[in-house]
């Protein structure tokens, strides 16, 4: 009974050290170590019995693949070869539609035609910086300047 009886200045430090609705500390570290042992050890155990598999598995398959090594590589090898070549294909495919479509969208775009007339004028200039040799270039800039 006396265990029951509380005084209010019990009551008053319990109410204020805990807010309502929490846990003491230590219980809920006792539920996370739990939780944290019951995982692990499941794990654990799940990785024990994969190796076991898989020791027994190569066990088992290594005189197969002895037997069998003369007409397994040249198969590997040629099945390498084979997916190599399609995946380099598909890439080399794609690339040129991707290319294909940009150069499109360029020149079908708005204003494709200023662009283009702007292509023709740059060529246009190399073609006489060519003409006039690499040493009138200056000269020649000049020149296009004080007639605009």
């Amino acid at each position: 009974m006396a265990d029951q009886t509380r005084t209010h200045q019990d009551i008053i430090v319990r109410d204020t050290s805990f807010p309502e609705g929490r846990d003491h500390p230590k219980a809920r570290q006792m539920v996370k170590a739990a939780t944290a042992v019951t995982a692990g050890g499941s794990l654990l155990v799940l990785s024990g019995l994969t190796l076991a598999g898989t020791v027994i598995a190569l066990t088992v398959a290594t005189p197969l693949l002895v037997i069998f090594s003369p007409v397994l590589v040249p198969a590997m090898i040629t099945v390498v070869l084979i997916i190599t070549g399609f995946l380099a294909s598909g890439g080399f495919g794609i690339a040129a539609i991707t290319a294909f479509s940009w150069l499109y969208r360029h020149m079908t775009g708005a204003g494709a035609d200023q662009r283009i007339e702007s292509a023709r004028m740059k060529f246009g200039s190399r073609g006489q910086d060519t003409k006039f040799g690499q040493h009138n270039i200056g000269v020649q800039q000049q020149h296009q300047q004080k007639a605009l």
